[in-house]
């Protein structure tokens, strides 16, 4: 058993570099190298490889998509808790009231639907934090319509962590009591979990921003602190398809430094800046 962290030359991390920009576009800067040998090593370890040549060599020879999941998870950072940065939840309540006001077009069954897509969900804080905001306004404003949360994730093991919807106390200790009484239950295991009466409002699913179809008629999309991550061509490309999957006159909440930025001065799309806060930016599509 190979013990502690394991030497990464610089061929080797160019390497890794290239495989996580082709899988996820995501652009490892070499500041992320620490980062790199620290959670690559254990996977090495595991699987007894004296390299990270030999377990690129592995990944691109006989890796299975499970193996190569497995590597994009190692190197994706999941940091997301209920309620992160709470001022922007308290933007988004004015918002999430537009939409209802205008009455969004009915589905199949004839109500009316809201529909919102958290990309890049992680665990799933973000996604139950914005179904609870937006249950919460639709029944102050008495709508009869359907709320639904697209959560999607390139990390497939987040995503069941995500689904199964257990958390501790602590994880949920910033969740006002209210809704915490409403829509969480003590889990036998320990902690707590979603209740039904949220959990059928979020779907969750694995999807890559870059290469998979986006979602399509979406009121809300949150995607935040995901694009710092891609290069300038994959943040075109990202932007494009949460372009098309908003609503004309969509709105788009982007983490703090992160922008619309070269595609605002495209053609298409024609994003306008909304409002700002401190720590994040709002923007519509206009049309």
């Amino acid at each position: 058993m190979i013990d502690g962290e394991i030497p990464l030359s610089d061929r080797e991390f160019s390497r890794v570099k290239a495989r996580v920009y082709a899988e996820a576009g995501i652009s490892l800067s070499a500041a992320k190298r620490t980062l790199v040998v620290s959670r690559l090593s254990k996977l090495l370890r595991r699987r007894r490889m004296p390299s990270f040549d030999a377990y690129l060599d592995f990944l691109e020879g006989g890796g299975t998509a499970q193996d190569a999941q497995e590597f994009i998870n190692a190197l994706t950072t999941n940091l997301t808790r209920f309620y992160r940065e709470d001022h922007h939840f308290e933007h988004l309540v004015g918002y999430v009231g537009e939409i209802i006001a205008r009455r969004p077009k009915p589905g199949p069954d004839g109500r009316p639907r809201l529909r919102i897509w958290s990309a890049g969900c992680a665990s799933g804080e973000e996604a139950y934090t914005l179904a609870m905001l937006a249950l919460d306004v639709a029944g102050r404003m008495g709508y009869p319509g359907n709320v639904k949360v697209f959560a999607t994730d390139i990390a497939g093991d987040v995503l069941e962590q995500a689904s199964r919807g257990q958390y501790s106390q602590e994880a949920v200790a910033v969740v006002p009591d209210a809704l915490l009484r409403r829509y969480f239950v003590r889990d036998p295991l320990g902690g707590v979990r979603v209740d039904t009466t949220l959990r059928r409002h979020v779907v969750f699913a694995r999807h890559n921003l870059l290469s998979d179809p986006p979602f399509t008629r979406i009121d809300l999309v949150v995607c935040r602190n995901l694009l710092i991550y891609l290069q300038s061509q994959a943040q075109i490309k990202a932007l494009s398809q949460l372009h098309f999957a908003l609503k004309p006159h969509g709105v788009l909440l982007l983490g703090a430094s992160e922008t619309v930025g070269r595609c605002r001065r495209r053609p298409s799309p024609p994003w306008i800046a909304r409002t700002s806060c401190s720590a994040s930016s709002l923007w519509r599509w206009h049309v």
